[in-house]
C-alpha cells in the first residue's frame, strides 16, 4: 500500500491548504491547518519547512520570495499541476488509512 502512513498526511494538509487558500507563506500554512482543524492540529515549523522543500523538489509545490502584509519579507508557495495530482492521490490513500482503521476499530 502506498503512502498510507502518517508522514503523508502532513503533505496531505498543506498540499490541501495550498488548495483551497492559494499562494501562502509558512506561516499562514500553520495559522490555516489550525484555524481550519478548530485547533485541534498543530503543525511545529521543525516538521513544515523541510517537508515543503521534500514537496518543492518533487514538483508538487513552487516558492517565490515576496513581501507580506506587515513588510517582511517570506516564502510564499503555491500549489503545481503535479501537486494538484499528487493532492487527489494522498486524499484516496488517507480515505483508505482511515477505512483501514476504521475497520480495526469495529474488530472485537
Amino acid at each position: 500500500m502506498a503512502r498510507n502512513d502518517l508522514q503523508g498526511t502532513l503533505d496531505l494538509l498543506v498540499l490541501k491548504t495550498l488548495s483551497q487558500m492559494g499562494e501562502l507563506h509558512g506561516y499562514g500554512i500553520v495559522l490555516h491547518i489550525q484555524r481550519a482543524s478548530e485547533e485541534l492540529l498543530t503543525v511545529e515549523e521543525g516538521s513544515l519547512y523541510p517537508a515543503l522543500h521534500r514537496m518543492e523538489m518533487s514538483g508538487w509545490i513552487r516558492s517565490e520570495w515576496k513581501v507580506t502584509d506587515t513588510n517582511r519579507k517570506a516564502k510564499y508557495y503555491r500549489l503545481t499541476l503535479a501537486g494538484q495530482k499528487e493532492l487527489r492521490k494522498a486524499e484516496e490513500s488517507f480515505e483508505q488509512l482511515v477505512q483501514g482503521i476504521r475497520a480495526i476499530l469495529r474488530y472485537a
